[in-house]
């Protein structure tokens, strides 16, 4: 096997492969005699069929084999031996395109290098931490919207007219060409108005009614429901309204504590304390751990391959396009051209992603088995029903497994740095960090 190098520009490299045709020859025999014990064949005990019919049988699927694996063998080797790690997969070209049996193969290899990224001192890196305690305004304003929320309804005075919050509760027929439609009617059906259960226009009719009413709500579903049959349909709803119902929130005591699996109403407060300030803590490292990439991307400079930068710089217009164009289902649309702005997000990206990589593997900062499984199992809490079908996906889809091992490793280097670098931590308030938590979005 020969290998030389053709090209060595910035992080571009490419080399000349050669396999001759006698380590091909050799790699074919190798193979047929792995192979002659197990064969049987007409005419010849199993194991002792001649190594020329063999050939003759099988030789020109196993030279295919063999080139494959020669030629991976190769390029195995030699990135054992230079170290260097591609960017992306790299780029196989056979050259000889008129190859015979008998012939050496010649193959072009070219890829773009990772680069090598320098020492990072990260003791030199300070950081503030944002404290915040759950005071009682913040546990009594959490406790009050666990009340609102498992409010009950009372019937409004006789007469009443609804308002938004109330809860009507109606019998209904849906008919769209005047024709009822299957899954359009209901009685009984309670429906608090303002909580967007019920198709645009739909709820925003019904304020003001009152017990016995009769009406006609006129609608059009949206052009992306679910039902295309019924998608961007004209539709009218037959509706009798049978009671209008105001919200009473539930009492702040230990029966409301129970509901929500405490035993009193104070450890029900140490609950809710516990939650309030996990979220704190949480906010608090986000906005941490942007100023540890921020400080990070200040002192670190290295070449960059165009190749990732190209990628994730389409993807960052890819993802902001839908974003601001979320009625647009699929992909069916015009190619979307990364501005100036996105590559240089981009660069941004790579180069932090490169170095928390490298960081996290001399670190030998690895992902378990019980994070993967947990993450796995919260993802699958999004597809209710079909838990068992999306564990399936994941074992065999190695994308959607590395998509949810990333965030991990990266959330795992990053506490490995936070561990290196200096951390003062700054007592405050609820509304600065929110205020400190705005400025990642505006950033």
């Amino acid at each position: 096997m020969q290998v030389t190098q053709t090209l060595n520009e910035g992080l571009m490299r490419g080399y000349k492969l050669i396999v001759t045709a006698e380590e091909l020859d050799a790699k074919v025999n190798e193979k047929l005699a792995e192979a002659a014990p197990e064969v049987e064949m007409k005419g010849f005990r199993k194991g002792k069929v001649p190594m020329a019919l063999l050939r003759k049988q099988f030789g020109p699927r196993l030279l295919g084999e063999a080139m494959q694996e020669s030629v991976d063998g190769v390029m195995a080797k030699h990135f054992e031996e230079s170290g260097d790690r591609p960017a992306m997969q790299p780029k196989v070209e056979m050259k000889n395109e008129g190859w015979k049996e008998g012939d050496d193969v010649e193959v072009d290899m070219t890829y773009e290098a990772l680069p090598d990224i320098p020492e990072v001192d990260l003791s030199k890196i300070k950081l503030e931490k944002l404290v915040v305690e759950a005071d009682d305004a913040s546990i009594d304003e959490a406790l009050q919207k666990l009340a609102e929320s498992s409010q009950n309804f009372e019937d409004r005075k006789k007469g009443s007219k609804s308002k938004d919050g109330d809860q009507v509760v109606i019998d209904f027929v849906g008919k769209v060409g005047g024709e009822a439609f299957q899954g359009g009617a209901a009685e009984d059906f309670p429906l608090t108005l303002g909580s967007g259960q019920f198709i645009p226009g739909f709820e925003e009719q019904l304020v003001g009614v009152k017990a016995g009413d009769e009406m006609t709500v006129e609608v059009s579903f949206p052009e992306a429901y679910g039902n295309k049959e019924l998608a961007g349909q004209a539709a009218t709803f037959d509706v009798t309204v049978k009671a209008v119902k105001e919200p009473k929130p539930a009492t702040l005591d230990d029966d409301l504590a129970k509901k929500y699996g405490a035993e009193s109403l104070d450890a029900l407060k140490t609950q809710v304390s516990e939650r309030i300030k996990s979220e704190y803590d949480s906010a608090s490292r986000a906005v941490m751990k942007r100023a540890l990439l921020d400080a990070l991307d200040d002192v670190v400079s290295f070449d960059l391959p165009p190749s990732l930068v190209e990628a994730e710089a389409a993807q960052i217009a890819h993802q902001l396009w839908h974003d601001e164009n979320p009625d647009h289902q699929g992909h069916n649309h015009d190619k979307i051209e990364p501005t100036e702005e996105h590559k240089k997000l981009a660069e941004r990206r790579v180069r932090l992603g490169l170095l928390l990589a490298e960081l996290g593997q001399k670190a030998e900062i690895k992902v378990t088995d019980a994070e993967m499984t947990q993450a796995v199992m919260n993802q699958a809490r999004q597809y209710p029903g079909q838990e068992r079908q999306f564990f399936e996906f994941v074992q065999q889809n190695a994308q959607m497994r590395q998509q949810l091992q990333a965030p991990i490793f990266e959330d795992k280097v990053v506490d490995h740095i936070f561990e290196q670098t200096t951390v003062k931590e700054k007592k405050s308030s609820k509304d600065e960090l929110q205020k400190a938590v705005d400025a990642l979005d505006d950033e």
